[in-house]
Parts: structure tokens; sequence; C-alpha cells
């Protein structure tokens, strides 16, 4: 029962995730793109035909974010992607291992949401130990949907009003270009983590967070880290897998990846299919 309470307890902390949405806005420096080739009448630009070749301008690459402007595009797509997202469903895969005991669980369920607090799943398969389905990946479950049900947004969220930030360099995250920052929460609340972000040069949105929780959810939790990895689909930015570890005091290390995939997305702005019977 001891065991069954530390693996909830650790469970009721919720990781920080932050959906900004695509926007525009002014930029560092103008970066131009590469001149089309130009053929003259006849000149077949060495191609095996008598026919003149079409020329099509490629599109110009976006030009590269100063650290700071990045950062502010980076908080105006909370807000933007919050008024903007009605709903969206996509597939979840959940892994979950207690190594100490060698238990797992892996469960794969469909998930919707629709704004502003409404979060479900639908099971598609399970396959592992029963403990750890029902006592770590259904707990997980249901603390997410308490949080999107209860939980007040702004109290976790990425922005200046819970956390200070400050500027590391620039490195590589999955083939992307990023601002690095370190950021530090301002209290010590729950949800808040203290590590770094990754902000795309190009684009403003978030490509990764990683860190460690400031405020453990139990005496019989000593520490939790994580590693957030995320992706821009359509004009919205969301997170494609999440790796956690929890140290605890009784049963040592419990570990979740979460990872998220074909998402299927309404804004605010495009009309609700009509899903009445008949039509």
């Amino acid at each position: 029962m001891r065991r069954y309470a530390v693996i909830c307890l650790w469970l009721c902390c919720t990781f920080p995730g932050l959906a900004p949405a695509q926007m525009s806005g002014f930029w560092a420096a103008d970066v131009p793109g590469d001149e089309p080739a130009i053929l003259l009448p006849g000149d077949t630009g060495g191609a095996a035909t008598d026919l003149p070749l079409a020329v099509l301008p490629t599109q110009a690459p976006l030009p590269r974010m100063a650290p700071e402007f990045a950062l502010r595009v980076f908080e105006g797509h909370a807000a933007a992607q919050s008024a903007g997202l009605a709903s969206y469903s996509a597939t979840t895969l959940i892994h979950a291992e207690l190594p100490a005991t060698s238990q797992y669980g892996e469960y794969e369920l469909q998930r919707h949401y629709s704004a502003p607090r409404t979060l479900a799943f639908k099971a598609l398969r399970f396959t592992g130990d029963s403990y750890v389905k029902n006592n770590v990946i259904a707990r997980l479950l249901q603390q997410e949907v308490d949080h999107v049900q209860k939980d007040d947004p702004a109290l976790t969220g990425i922005s200046p009003a819970n956390y200070k930030f400050s500027y590391k360099g620039t490195t590589d995250v999955n083939g992307r270009v990023v601002h690095v920052f370190h950021v530090k929460p301002r209290q010590k609340r729950p949800g808040l983590f203290k590590g770094k972000i990754y902000v795309d040069a190009y684009t403003g949105t978030l490509a990764r967070a990683e860190g460690k929780l400031v405020k453990s959810p139990s005496f019989f939790v000593k520490k939790i880290e994580f590693v957030q990895d995320y992706a821009d689909i359509q004009s919205f930015t969301f997170p494609v897998h999440t790796h956690s570890e929890a140290q605890t005091r009784v049963v040592g290390r419990a570990i979740v990846d979460i990872y998220q995939r074909d998402y299927q997305l309404v804004s605010a702005t495009m009309p609700v299919p009509n899903l009445q019977p008949g039509n």
C-alpha cells in the first residue's frame, strides 16, 4: 500500500506543457534566398529536349530571429493558441516501467480535447503488467484530465509571470537551430521547473523544454526530471514526446515515456463539421 501511495503522489505532479500557436512578427535581419536561374529562349538548361523549361522561383528561407525577439514571439504563441484552438485528437502511447521490480506497461489510447476544459481518452490496446496499468498509467491519465478541468494554466505556463529567463546561446535540437534560455521559476509552486527551454530561431516556436520540478509532490519522492519535445503542426505547437524519471525513497526509479502522434486539429476559425445522424 505504501508503494502504491508513492507512485500516486509522484503522478500528481503536472509536467509543464506549453503549446504556443504560430504568429507573424518582425525579424532580426533579412537573409536573402538564392536567386532563381534564368533561361533564355531556346536554352534548355542542359536538358535533353527542344522545349523551353519553365523556371519557378524558390521560396525564400525565413530570416533568423534575434534571441530576445524569438522569446517575445514564443511568449505570444501561448495566448494565440489558447484563443485559436477549438479541439484536437491524437494517438497517445504511454510506456511506464519500474526498473527495481522489472514491471512495465504500454498503453495506446485515443485522446480528444475540446476547449476549454474537456479531455477524454479511449483505450486502444495494452500490454504488460496490470499493476502498472491500473496504478501508474491510469492514475497519470486521470491526473491529466483533472489538470485540464480544474487547474489554472496561467499558473504553470512558461511566461514572464512565472519565470526569469537568461540567454545561453544556440544549439541544434532534432535538426532545428534553437536559442537556449535558462528558466528559473519566480515561486516554488507545483508544476513549475528549473531548467532550459529551446526556442526555434526561425519560427519562435518551442522545440524542447527540460529540467527538474522545483517542488516535490511528496516526501517519498526525491526529485522528478523530464525532457519534453515539441513539433509544429499546422499553425500550432504540440508535445510529441515526454520522457520523465522520478527518484523515490521506496521503489527507486519510476520511468514514463509518452508519445503523441496523428494530431487532428480544429481551429476556432474553422467550421465545426455537423456530426448529427443523417449528415
